[in-house]
């Protein structure tokens, strides 16, 4: 059984329904319940499709924040090897919501940059939710800054609601090591490929995001603020959030409309956390292809080119 969101209830009775059957079947060989269970498979698979055919921007917020989702870690598991992460920013300390190192993908030596957000209590506190504290951020300068030394491309996976926004972390300067992170970005010069995971959220995701390429889950958000927090700004009241999620045109399909991102990632029916294994291979496919395009530029055009495409946002709105 899956972790069922609100909207998808209908297939969670149908598939309830078949576990049942499932269970008679395994209790008592005699009872043939194959074509009844056939039959709310069918079911259950349309069902699932009408539904992820036409979801809301809060619905696909529900879905990129689904706790089984994929996140950096699995992603890191499944495509890159002999990863070595390196550990803090040389400042200050170890900030675990931060992943950052270097491997192999596809045999080719790449930097791995992503926030993780854990998957179950230990490793969601371990990992602060994904929200990286300034320590984090200086650490990704840090790794960026050995991958142009030493002409390696970096990838970056997104997957925050936004920096953390604890007096602690301001105290170390907070804004500042995101602006730094940012300008390491539009310096590098070397391809930076980024996928934004689940959340992509404001300053937190775009600091290890200014990338060549920037692809994006097709059930993925990506915003200048949470739904939640925008609603409580405009109206004092966080329960308004899906009217701020409609407004705001966070989805995936609208930002490839507004040239913000490059390319959508097509996710499983039912979303990423149905089939990891899928959802990460076309991640894996859509960079292949970014660094195939960037693989013959200089590291001037790069870098140029990075730049213009995010003067160039919002001037054809």
């Amino acid at each position: 059984m899956y972790n069922y969101l609100d909207f998808e209830r209908p297939v969670a009775d149908l598939e309830g329904q078949i576990l049942e059957l499932r269970k008679i079947e395994a209790e008592d060989g005699a009872v043939d319940v194959h074509e009844e269970i056939d039959r709310l498979e069918t079911r259950s698979r349309d069902a699932l499709a009408s539904l992820y055919q036409k979801l809301t921007p809060w619905q696909k917020t529900q879905v990129a924040r689904h706790p089984d989702r994929p996140h950096c870690n699995d992603y890191i598991k499944r495509l890159i090897t002999d990863f070595t992460p390196l550990a803090g920013d040389r400042y200050y300390a170890e900030d675990y919501a931060m992943i950052a190192g270097f491997g192999r993908f596809d045999g080719q030596s790449v930097a791995v940059i992503g926030q993780e957000k854990g998957n179950d209590t230990q490793t969601r506190l371990k990992h602060n939710f994904g929200m990286a504290r300034p320590e984090g951020y200086r650490k990704a300068v840090r790794v960026m800054e050995l991958a142009a030394r030493f002409d390696i491309p970096v990838v970056t996976l997104v997957d925050t609601a936004g920096a953390y926004p604890g007096i602690g972390a301001e105290e170390r300067g907070q804004a500042e090591a995101i602006a730094r992170s940012i300008e390491t970005c539009l310096n590098l010069t070397v391809p930076l490929v980024s996928v934004v995971l689940g959340e992509g959220g404001s300053g937190g995701a775009i600091a290890i995001a200014t990338a060549n390429r920037v692809y994006m889950l097709e059930h993925a958000i990506y915003s200048v603020i949470s739904p939640e927090a925008g609603a409580s700004i405009l109206w004092r009241d966080a329960t308004r959030a899906r009217d701020v999620a409609q407004a705001m045109k966070i989805t995936a399909q609208d930002l490839k409309e507004f040239g913000i991102i490059d390319a959508i990632v097509e996710e499983p029916i039912g979303g990423a956390h149905r089939d990891p294994d899928s959802a990460i291979e076309a991640a894996a496919s859509h960079v292949r292809a970014g660094f195939s395009e960037l693989s013959g530029l200089d590291g001037a055009t790069l870098k140029t080119q990075r730049r213009e495409k995010f003067l160039s946002i919002g001037r054809n709105l």
